[in-house]
């Protein structure tokens, strides 16, 4: 380090990365009196997902989905007020699409980042600690600019630093090929193989595909699209099912006992992990457009469930095992784009206070209903970690304004946003007032 620099200052919140879900909080903490606050990201300015930026794709919520109108639609940091300080509400308006293009929203949240004087980049938290003097988080940080480093005080932290590419088990992690989140930065080098394999048939892996299946033309690869589902089967949509990406259906879930989560979880998959039906819909026709000589060179599978992976010079050899015959095949490729997903895994920095969180016998954050992990129960709380414990509701756009609210309230020990409550025509369990009555246990 080229020397030190620590500050007096004790903030009331210290938050650690600017996700989408750290920005939402730091927008709602803004106009919040008596409360101070610092965001810490290490990226230069604030980026989401940039390797999967390609054009046209949209994300799944609608436009209110932002960062802050589910908790405050007054806020000034809606994207609607975006539009206005843009000077495009009208050409919005003309538009009558609810669905945002993921460059648009990342565009939307740079605009609100740039509103906030709480957000420090270039800053990379290295370690934390805690001190029983003063009774607050120290965080050890690194300003990447010129390597000085730095100290931040704070009684409370919000950790929201995001996920990790999530690879097959058999898949070695400094595998040299492609995730979801590097797409755009690998594609050039992608195009020009061979023969191209997509695994995973969710969202991002259905977007990869397309995109690349329509460029087909302009290269020479064979491109395979491989999934272990028995199909490959579209987002459920419908309104009765998204009630379950409501504040009503999280609070009901988190009281479920851990094997009936787990179990209604798998039954859930299809509103969390399929294609959204424009695209299907887009990939079918640009199949049933493309010439007889593109269709010999792109392959569809499913059943497929990958159990080795392993690198041969420049080709790489999988191994797959068909999930209802049980027959295995070795299938060769130049170039592997795994969809497999994310993982949430505990930062290297938190071991300075592991001493401080509640953590089970795997070696996982217990998460409260508020999102809180520490002993107290007050001071440290955790971003989109919860999938577990909160369920489908925890990476959803959706709810971050509900979960940042309470976080707020929590920290402020009052109501300073509103929590919906009642956000649903369908109940989850019988309530008080109708005709069911509880029986006692036999």
């Amino acid at each position: 380090m080229k020397g030190s620099q620590a500050t007096d200052t004790i903030y009331d919140v210290l938050g650690i990365g600017l996700g989408p879900f750290n920005l939402g909080l730091a927008c709602l903490m803004a106009p919040v009196d008596g409360l101070t606050a610092v965001f810490l990201e290490r990226k230069s300015a604030f980026s989401w997902h940039d390797g999967m930026m390609i054009p046209g794709t949209t994300l799944q919520n609608n436009f209110m989905a932002d960062l802050v109108t589910l908790a405050d639609p007054t806020s000034r940091f809606t994207y609607l007020n975006y539009c206005k300080q843009q000077g495009k509400i009208y050409r919005y308006y003309f538009r009558e699409n609810f669905y945002l293009t993921r460059q648009e929203y990342n565009r939307y949240c740079q605009w609100a980042a740039s509103q906030l004087d709480s957000v420090r980049y270039d800053r990379e938290v290295t370690a934390l600690a805690y001190d029983d003097a003063d009774q607050c988080y120290v965080a050890t940080v690194t300003d990447l600019r010129n390597q000085r480093q730095l100290q931040y005080r704070a009684r409370r932290l919000v950790v929201g630093i995001g996920s990790v590419p999530s690879l097959p088990a058999c898949v070695d992690q400094d595998y040299l090929s492609a995730h979801t989140g590097q797409y755009l930065r690998q594609k050039a080098r992608l195009q020009k193989a061979r023969r191209i394999t997509v695994i995973g048939s969710g969202q991002s892996g259905a977007e990869i595909y397309y995109d690349l299946l329509h460029e087909m033309e302009q290269h020479d690869y064979e491109l395979y699209w491989i999934t272990r589902s028995s199909r490959f089967f579209q987002m459920e949509t419908g309104k009765l099912a998204l009630e379950l990406i409501t504040p009503d259906y999280a609070e009901y879930f988190y009281n479920l006992d851990e094997q009936q989560k787990h179990k209604t979880l798998q039954d859930q998959v299809s509103i969390f992990n399929g294609i959204n039906t424009s695209l299907i819909e887009q990939i079918y026709d640009e199949l049933d457009e493309k010439s007889p000589d593109s269709i010999r060179r792109t392959h569809l599978y499913t059943n497929m469930a990958l159990t080795q992976c392993s690198r041969h010079g420049s080709d790489t050899e999988l191994v797959f095992e068909h999930a209802q015959t049980g027959q295995r095949y070795r299938f060769m490729t130049d170039e592997v784009v795994f969809a497999t997903g994310y993982c949430y895994r505990i930062p290297g920095f938190m071991q300075g206070i592991a001493n401080r969180l509640r953590l089970n016998s795997e070696g996982r954050y217990q998460l409260a209903q508020d999102y809180a992990v520490d002993i107290r129960g007050d001071e440290v709380y955790i971003q989109n970690s919860g999938f577990d414990s909160h369920g489908l509701t925890n990476p959803d756009l959706g709810l971050n304004c509900f979960r940042n609210a309470r976080i707020i309230n929590a920290i402020m020990q009052q109501q300073v946003y509103a929590i919906d409550t009642a956000t649903t025509f369908q109940a989850f369990t019988p309530q008080q007032n109708n005709q069911f009555a509880q029986l006692s246990e036999q």
